[in-house]
């Protein structure tokens, strides 16, 4: 292969990584911390395993889709704005980026509630909220990873910033949950 190529190819490639970062980033923290706010809380009311299934995918696609249109709207209004001054974005591609991003990363905080559903093993039964924190954890920290390396950041320092900030609203929901639990 001939060094214009490999050149042309690794920008072609660095195009795409960037075009839909902020969606792919923000659709993710997003999608992983709100479903995982809703495990918490749930947890935190000491409600059962199969309420936090119902509210975590209530909350995976109807908050998915009012981030996808919030985009869409978003990046359309833009468009209309600067219609002449610059280059259009694809509001629905943008949208499409969000949701999907949302749902995919989104989802990773119910997995264990899921599996420990389908199998019935009591171990997975006993210790789905941990694994469900681990798992949440593990996707934010790549989430953040990820951003780092796409922005050339430092990319320990961007996963663990993405981390904390999940953490801290895994945490708010928790609290909330358990002290409404206590009031009500």
């Amino acid at each position: 292969m001939k060094k214009s190529d490999r050149a042309f190819i690794k920008k072609h490639h660095n195009h795409i990584e960037y075009k839909y970062l902020p969606q792919l980033v923000y659709g993710g923290i997003d999608g992983s911390i709100t479903t995982f706010a809703v495990v918490a809380g749930v947890i935190g009311a000491s409600l059962s395993s199969s309420i936090v299934l119902i509210f975590g995918f209530a909350n995976l696609f109807a908050d998915g889709f009012s981030m996808a249109t919030s985009d869409y709207f978003s990046i359309k209004s833009e468009n209309d704005l600067y219609s002449k001054k610059k280059k259009k974005k694809s509001p629905l591609k943008n949208a499409l980026a969000t949701f999907l991003a949302f749902l995919v990363v989104g989802f990773i905080p119910l997995l264990s509630f899921v599996i420990a559903y389908l199998s019935r093993n009591e171990s997975l039964i006993r210790n789905q909220f941990l694994y469900s924190v681990i798992l949440t954890g593990f996707a934010l920290f790549i989430v953040g990873w990820f951003k780092g390396y796409i922005t050339q950041k430092h990319k320990l320092k961007s996963a663990l910033e993405t981390l904390v900030i999940g953490s801290i609203a895994a945490g708010l929901a928790f609290g909330v949950g358990y002290g409404l639990s206590m009031i009500i």
